[in-house]
């Protein structure tokens, strides 16, 4: 693929005959405006986004946005990387505030008190997305991302709002987390990345699993057997947008109006039909989130 392809949107695929949501969009790190980005969406059937929080600035946004549109849905949280960069700094600034002093652990407790008040909104349907992620985050900052991790299970709780869970290389460390403190009612495995026998503990949970445009890469047969053993009541689908576009576009940004390739992908996967797998995802949303 050409460089200038990478700065092309893909096209706009067939519409959905059933509407559908995005379980999981991050509209303020996309290109186009919210109202640009919504329309398009709804051109092809995707009619509802949920918009996900990871800081602070981000989760007061997402709760404005909610507000303005009824098509809109928000989820608030501390991100499982940006509890370290609270308590200890961020001296290299490569999360979008730049770089950061350490404030310790009366910091982290101040963003959880706004993460708590945000939580009680009539249009945050969610905490998340919340977490561990061993991936980026060293040894140093586990400690501060356990305790950010409990901390938004117990607020989840409290209000009653879905968990929207990142586990990123953590599985086991997320489940054990999940078991000692009490699982919410309705607990999301954002952009699923676990196998077929942690669906198989997911679904005995019954936590959902969103599954997004990774599904379709070549090297993530291990998603695709994931996929295949969840029960359909239990499965989601998302963007993560602008992150994680589907194949044939992988490597160009992602929006919402994307959703229907991966659900297109996930119904060959299950066997189900494209409309049956849009009924159970809408249906499935719609309760996660209790919308």
């Amino acid at each position: 693929m050409a460089p200038q392809d990478k700065n092309t949107p893909p096209p706009l695929p067939e519409p959905l005959r059933v509407a559908v949501a995005d379980s999981h969009t991050h509209l303020d790190m996309q290109d186009s405006s919210v109202e640009e980005a919504l329309a398009k969406a709804a051109s092809v059937g995707v009619t509802t986004v949920v918009q996900v929080g990871c800081d602070l600035a981000g989760s007061r946004w997402a709760a404005e946005t909610a507000a303005a549109h009824a098509s809109v849905h928000a989820t608030v949280a501390l991100h499982p990387n940006e509890a370290p960069r609270i308590v200890l700094g961020d001296p290299d600034g490569w999360s979008r505030q730049g770089a950061r002093e350490p404030g310790g652990d009366s910091a982290l407790d101040a963003a959880l008190a706004e993460i708590d008040r945000l939580a009680a909104l009539p249009q945050v349907r969610g905490v998340g997305e919340t977490g561990l992620d061993y991936f980026r985050t060293g040894p140093e900052g586990m400690a501060a991302q356990e305790a950010s991790f409990r901390a938004h299970i117990e607020i989840a709780k409290r209000h009653d709002k879905a968990l929207v869970i990142h586990d990123r290389e953590a599985h086991d460390d997320v489940l054990r987390i999940l078991r000692e403190e009490g699982a919410p009612d309705r607990v999301v495995f954002h952009c699923y990345s676990g196998d077929a026998g942690m669906a198989k503990v997911c679904a005995a949970a019954g936590y959902f699993m969103s599954f997004a445009g990774n599904v379709t890469f070549k090297n993530a047969q291990h998603l695709r057997d994931a996929l295949a053993v969840a029960p359909p009541e239990l499965v989601l689908v998302e963007t993560d947008a602008p992150f994680l576009t589907p194949a044939p576009y992988r490597g160009r940004a992602n929006a919402p109006y994307l959703i229907p390739v991966t659900l297109r992908a996930m119904a060959e996967v299950t066997s189900l039909t494209e409309d049956a797998m849009a009924t159970a995802v809408a249906a499935n949303t719609a309760r996660a989130f209790g919308y």
